[in-house]
């Protein structure tokens, strides 16, 4: 007599029917993982290149600044009293920037009042 043969558990299609979903879900989960990975390496080196930049753009400003200061004070009259004091307000606020402290909610706006400041001292400047 042939044995019967036993019949197939369900649990067996079911783990068929369900690897689908199971490998889409892992899938997801891998690639998730590794998006987030590769976003906080993209964003750190944006974030250090963007910085950097900053920094080169305030340190020019605060150099143009000081050397003006440095060749206005050999003068004494009126005229050139008042730029020397303009530059002082200019280096003030550099002096002020936050460096430090990406997440001041303020840097923007800040980096951009020492960018007209700057325009409109080197238009009187030169």
């Amino acid at each position: 007599m042939a044995a019967a043969a036993a019949p197939a558990s369900p649990d067996m299609f079911d783990e068929i029917v369900m690897a689908e979903e199971r490998f889409h879900g892992e899938g997801y989960q891998e690639g998730y993982a590794e998006g987030s990975h590769a976003g906080v390496v993209e964003g750190r080196r944006y974030g250090s290149l963007h910085g950097a930049k900053i920094g080169s753009e305030i340190g020019c400003y605060l150099g143009f600044a000081l050397t003006w200061q440095c060749l206005l004070q050999k003068c004494t009259d009126e005229k050139n009293s008042k730029k020397i004091r303009a530059l002082d307000s200019l280096i003030g606020m550099i002096q002020k920037f936050p460096y430090e402290d990406p997440t001041y909610d303020k840097l923007q706006e800040d980096l951009e009042k020492i960018r007209g400041k700057f325009k409109q001292h080197k238009d009187i400047l030169w």
